[in-house]
């Protein structure tokens, strides 16, 4: 795998898992842009939904990092930006397939969903699964816009 940039962020109810996150992307020799929160005060998370979408498509980052109550609320927040694909896993099948079938770009994982170990296989499973590139599934993804 290249050495790519992740971008990550998170709501207070989301900051723990993405710290794990955080962690297990460095460890994993990727980049890490951070984009909060950087505590456990409330916020709101469309903020960092729309941050680590502007982060995306100004091309700051290759991939993204979500992380919310439920993964819900965030995901919706990214993807009313143009280009960003946010697709809400919970487990490896799901994340590999929203990589494979879906060209995701973004990964958004619900903290009160799923534990760290889940969320850990969900992201190596996302980052490590190109996008198909079939004509049925590029058919389908450039409908997308």
């Amino acid at each position: 795998m290249n050495i790519i940039t992740v971008a990550l962020a998170s709501d207070h109810a989301g900051f723990a898992l993405k710290e794990e996150l955080k962690s297990e992307i460095l460890e994993m020799g990727l980049k890490c842009l951070d984009l909060g929160t950087d505590n456990l005060d409330s916020v709101d998370y469309p903020d960092f939904g729309r941050a680590v979408a502007d982060a995306l498509v100004e091309g700051r980052a290759e991939r993204g990092v979500l992380v919310c109550g439920t993964g819900i609320g965030i995901s919706i927040a990214a993807n009313r930006v143009a280009g960003v694909r946010a697709a809400v896993c919970h487990d490896a099948t799901t994340a590999r397939l929203a990589r494979e079938h879906n060209d995701a770009n973004v990964l958004a994982l619900g903290a009160r969903i799923v534990g760290g170990e889940v969320a850990k296989d969900c992201l190596h499973a996302f980052l490590s699964s190109p996008f198909d590139g079939g004509e049925r599934h590029l058919r389908r993804v450039v409908k997308l816009g």
